[in-house]
This record gives C-alpha cells, structure tokens and sequence, in this order.
C-alpha cells in the first residue's frame, strides 16, 4: 500500500524526480500513484538477481524486464524507482533502445539504506538475538524503491528470483521454491532460488530472510518463523487447510500452488500481508482467513489503481466473513459486521465525514495511498456487497456473483465501473425492478447521506436478527463490545505513546505512520516530545 507527481515519495522534488526512463519522451499517465503508462507498454516478466548485505543494509540487484509494446512506434518506458542507484541499462544487451515490440531490459541498481519497501532488524531485534533479519512490505507504492518496476497494480507479470544471503540465514518469497546452491562467488553464502507462474501486480514480490525454520502443517501449506516460535506458530495455524478448503468451496480453485504462512516480528507494520504463497502474518489466526481470502480477492482479480483499492478489500471481508458463516455459523458473521460498521463510524469521524478520503473511491491525485489507509475500504466496500446481498437474493446468492465476478476477471485488474456493470449484467433482471440500484450508483462511490442511510438500516436490522438467536451474547455485551469499551483502550494510552516516542526513530516509516494514526500524534510534531 506505495514516482513527483508520484505521490509516495516524501524527499525532496530534485530527488522525487527519479523515474527510470529508455529514451527520453512524454509518459502519458493513467495512475496517479505510478509514471508507469500502462497503456503504452506492459512488463510481463520479471528476472531477479538479488545480493543482501546486512552489513549496509542494502540489495545489490539486477533486473531483467520482459516488456511487451502495446503501440505501433514505441519508443520510450519509463520505470518507476525511489532511491535507487541505477549503474547501468541496457536492452536486449545493447544500449537503450527498444528495438521490437517484445524487449528485455537489463537494470543493474542498488537500493538505499533507506528503502521504504525494506525494514532491516539488527540480532538484538530478533527472537534468537543472535542474526539480522530483513523482511519487504510493498504495498502499495513501495516496490519501486525495492525494484526498479512499473509500479502500478494495473500491470501483472510472473518473476524469477535468486537470492544470495549468508549461510546462516534462509531466504522465502512470494514464490514457489525452486532449490538453493552455494554461491560461486563465495561460499559463505547460499542462493535461493524461487518461481512465479501466476502473473500478479508488483506490490505482491516480498522477501524475507533471516534465522527460519518451517514446520509442515497441512498437504500445501508450512510455517515459517524463528525457531523459537515455530512450533507455537504450528499450533496456532495448524486450521489453515480447513480455511483454505472452505475458501475453494465458495470462489473457486486456489491457483498459487503453495500456501505458506511466515510470522513475523512485532515491527511488521500490519496484521497480516497477502503476498503469495507467502502471507506474512502476526501471531493470530483471526487474521488468516482475510489473507487466505485475499488468495482470490486482491491477488487474482486486483484494483486497477489504488483508488479502487475497496475492491480489494471490501470483497476480501465479504469473502472472509462467508468463510466465518461457514465454519461457525450466520451469527458469527453478523456479529463480525455490527463491529466492522464501529470500525467505519470511527474512521470516518477521524477524517471528518466530509473528507473525500472517507469515499468508496477516492481520488489520490497528489495524495499518498498510506495516507488515505483506513478501515474504509474494509468495511464500506463490506457495507456495500452486505447491503446487495439483502437485495438480490441472500448470501447463497450473492456468493455465487461474487464468485462469477472472480472468475470471470480472474489474472487481472479492474475498476468499480467494470465491477458495476458486470454486477448489473448479472442480475439484470432483479435490477431492472430495482429503481434503488439503478439511481444511486453515485451514492454507493461517494457515501452520501442517502446511501448510508440504507446500508445502515441493513446493519442494524442484521443486529436485532442477531440479538434474537440463540447463539447471540446478552444485549449489554453487544453493545459495550461495539462501543469497544471492553478494551478500555484510553486507559493504556498514555503508556503506549511513551513507548511509541521513544522507539519511533528505530521503526518502519510504515510502522510509524500507522501507529502514528492510531495513536492521534502528529507526526511532524512527535519528534519534538
């Protein structure tokens, strides 16, 4: 979730200027968090050589970049990079030209100590206090400063990967492994090898490397941790296939092979990440059936720009939610969406209900996607698919559009128009009967009064349906569990933002924002306390 006019460059302009361009010309724009013209030209394959050095905290790489033009007299590609130091381009093995319409690009570059995608932890941050760990967060914009790319999850290409790192550590990736070897150019190092078939947007290549062991848990799926955690880690996930099962049952055949889960230290900046094969995840199993639906939802079938980013999420909570009716029941997955619905209120009262972050699809002309990060996308988007399932016919029904949707834009990235009219295709006949669903499609983008009015009025007749049924909590649960007094959260506040001031310079700048947000400090100010 991250090019001057790329928005996610926070260094000053002369720096922020730092597109990989093959020959000099106009790059025509068509996302606003990428200088990647998507329209013109498409990477399909990536070509990974990745050294890690610990000691400078710093990736030696080189990149080969399958490119395909999409026009007649294509001349120029532009790359997105942050910080990178570029050393040499060349295509097709020659100086930079792009002599065909299907061209390889060979980058040799060096990130920054400063890498925004990169988190580097000293011995002393790890569990076992003895080795350095490196783990990548992408999302959204963040690649680029990883790897020079079209960073834009409107393009989606497979990616080869060796990786060289010391002998005491293990690399894994958002790939299937594919060997390992002794380094030829030293022999205190090891290369791992890795593979992606499936095409998938950039945002998704993730790396970790560090002191891992893995335990297998199930017939496609292994854990991974430091040693210290890994078998508590076993326990924790040993419900995956369960989860993954279900998930089949309700979208569709899981297509990226092998599904592994890598529990990461505390300063992993959220709660879980969806790469493939590889979700990164804290010590909870409540946050694997929103990775395992993301397998689908967000890695299939993807947001075409981080403006629609609630079609990532919105269906993965949807999806998520259904795996939670399937293997508790209906009142579960009720009660999961009377809280969602706090989690909504409660960002848009931080942004103000008139800031057009707290929209379904926002604009992010000249607006960071960290920035705009809330539950929003979560539980708006959830709002929205909860309210057309009361619509047009139930969650059996509705489950099977969304399922038609995942397979019938499956490998690609989409836009809400696109969504809309394909929703509308589908249940054209209960549309065409529904003067509802037909006006107030603005209302459903924007999160005008009327619209929320609506789907608020299906959550809380959702919440009395729940409050009757056996399997319900008592009424004053219910509501102190909404009004999150249970957690009592301002009582430790005061503890939490000592430590957060007193370790912020040591963290993430993700990690930094996000608690930063949680925690109502202004950042530009915090230093100072």
């Amino acid at each position: 979730m991250r090019a001057q006019r790329v928005p996610v460059d926070y260094r000053p302009r002369s720096a922020r200027l730092s597109s990989l361009s093959a020959v000099t010309g106009l790059n025509v724009m068509s996302d606003p968090c990428s200088f990647s013209s998507f329209t013109r030209c498409v990477t399909k394959h990536l070509n990974l050589h990745l050294h890690l050095d610990f000691d400078r905290h710093v990736i030696r790489g080189r990149v080969a970049l399958t490119v395909e033009a999409l026009e007649d007299r294509f001349s120029t590609l532009t790359l997105d990079s942050s910080d990178l130091s570029v050393v040499s381009v060349t295509a097709n093995g020659q100086p930079v030209t792009l002599p065909s319409s299907l061209s390889v690009l060979m980058v040799t570059y060096e990130t920054s100590p400063s890498a925004t995608a990169l988190q580097w932890l000293t011995p002393e941050q790890t569990a076992g206090k003895k080795h350095p760990y490196l783990f990548s967060q992408c999302q959204a914009h963040h690649c680029r400063s990883m790897i020079p790319c079209q960073d834009t999850p409107s393009i989606k290409h497979t990616y080869y990967a060796q990786v060289s790192v010391p002998k005491d550590l293990v690399a894994v990736m958002s790939a299937v492994r594919d060997g390992q070897e002794v380094d030829p150019q030293d022999s205190g190092r090891i290369i791992y090898r890795f593979r992606q078939t499936v095409p998938m947007p950039s945002y998704l290549i993730a790396i970790v490397a560090g002191a891992l062991e893995s335990r297998e848990i199930g017939p496609r799926t292994r854990v991974w941790s430091e040693k210290e955690f890994v078998d508590k880690a076993a326990f924790e996930f040993s419900e995956t296939e369960a989860m993954l099962k279900t998930a089949e049952e309700l979208a569709g055949p899981y297509v990226w092979g092998q599904y592994d889960v890598l529990v990461l230290p505390p300063s992993f900046p959220y709660g879980g990440m969806e790469n493939p094969c590889l979700t990164f995840a804290t010590p909870t199993v409540l946050v694997i059936a929103h990775e395992i639906s993301h397998s689908w939802t967000g890695n299939l079938v993807t947001n075409k720009t981080w403006e629609h980013f609630w079609l990532n999420e919105g269906h993965t909570v949807y999806l998520e939610r259904m795996i939670g009716r399937c293997l508790e029941s209906e009142q579960f997955r009720q009660f999961k969406a009377i809280g969602g619905w706090k989690d909504l209120q409660d960002s848009v009262n931080t942004f103000g209900a008139n800031n057009p972050l707290t929209n379904l699809v926002p604009s992010l002309q000249d607006v960071s996607p960290d920035d705009a990060f809330s539950s929003v996308p979560y539980e708006k988007g959830f709002a929205l698919l909860y309210y057309l399932e009361e619509q047009l016919g139930g969650p059996e029904v509705f489950m099977g559009f969304v399922k038609s949707y995942i397979q019938r834009f499956a490998y690609s990235s989409v836009t809400t128009e696109e969504w809309k009219n394909y929703l509308f295709a589908y249940f054209k006949d209960k549309v065409r009967n529904n003067w509802t669903l037909r006006q107030s499609y603005s209302d459903w983008r924007e999160g005008t009064s009327a619209w929320q009015v609506l789907v608020r009025g299906q959550i809380v007749t959702r919440k009395d349906k729940y409050l009757q049924s056996d399997q319900a909590e008592t009424p004053d649960v219910i509501d102190r569990w909404v009004q999150r007094e249970v957690f009592n959260f301002e009582k430790f506040r005061d503890e939490a933002l000592r430590v957060f001031l007193a370790h912020r310079a040591g963290m993430h700048p993700v990690t930094s924002g996000l608690v930063s947000k949680d925690l109502k400090v202004d950042v530009s100010n915090a230093a100072s306390q």
